[in-house]
């Protein structure tokens, strides 16, 4: 089932700056926060060192601000900016449809280099299970998607419904572009890499247009 919304609706659901969840996404571990930290301090004192070059104390005192409180306003600038990639398409729409197939795999996500009990360095790759879904409906819409493997991904079986946002540039929707999280909403399980949406907008929009009969749209082709 294929339901087309309106830009005003669609624009609720992925806002144009971060929400707390994605904002909780880039500020990451600690790890991360320290890095991000030490990135600001560096900042600081290449400003610091330009001001003497420059001779701009207000100019420098700016600068200063901006990069020193980097850690602090640059997982809204990339969240921001990522919210921007699926905002641009311009039309989108409510899909329900069900679990085909899950399984889990596990994937190559970086390497690095380290050394051996001989000295000798060696390459070293990180690897990461991941979930894997398969998902359709009665048209013939067909999508897989992967995702990092969570402990509450234990309950998703074959055969449960499943609720998300498609964007297209068709106004039929027919070719499908991007797609946003995962809901389950029998087991209220979200299933994503990067959270896309505001959850509880959605979930809104889930009971509204998710049960009963509704007039459906044309069906989209099968997504690659």
């Amino acid at each position: 089932m294929l339901i087309p919304i309106t830009r005003e609706r669609f624009e609720t659901l992925i806002p144009l700056t971060a929400t707390a969840s994605q904002y909780a996404y880039y500020w990451g571990n600690w790890q991360n926060v320290i890095k991000q930290v030490l990135f600001s301090l560096m900042g600081i004192l290449l400003v610091w060192l330009l001001s003497f070059i420059l001779h701009s104390q207000g100019l420098s005192l700016f600068l200063g601000i901006v990069v020193g409180l980097y850690w602090l306003w640059s997982p809204v600038a990339k969240a921001s900016f990522r919210n921007a990639n699926y905002r641009r398409y311009p039309y989108s729409g409510f899909w329900q449809g069900e679990i085909l197939d899950v399984y889990v795999t596990e994937e190559v996500i970086g390497t690095e280099e380290t050394a051996n009990a001989k000295g000798e360095l060696v390459l070293v790759e990180n690897r990461e299970r991941r979930l894997n879904l398969e998902l359709g409906d009665e048209r013939g819409f067909f999508a897989q998607v992967q995702v990092p493997l969570r402990r509450q991904h234990q309950f998703i079986s074959p055969g449960q419904t499943v609720h998300l946002l498609v964007m297209s540039e068709d106004r039929d929707l027919r070719r499908i572009a991007k797609l946003s999280d995962l809901y389950i909403p029998n087991r209220q399980i979200w299933v994503s890499d990067y959270p896309w949406l505001q959850r509880e907008a959605f979930k809104d929009v889930s009971q509204q247009l998710g049960r009963g009969n509704r007039r459906r749209t044309p069906p989209p082709s099968r997504r690659r």
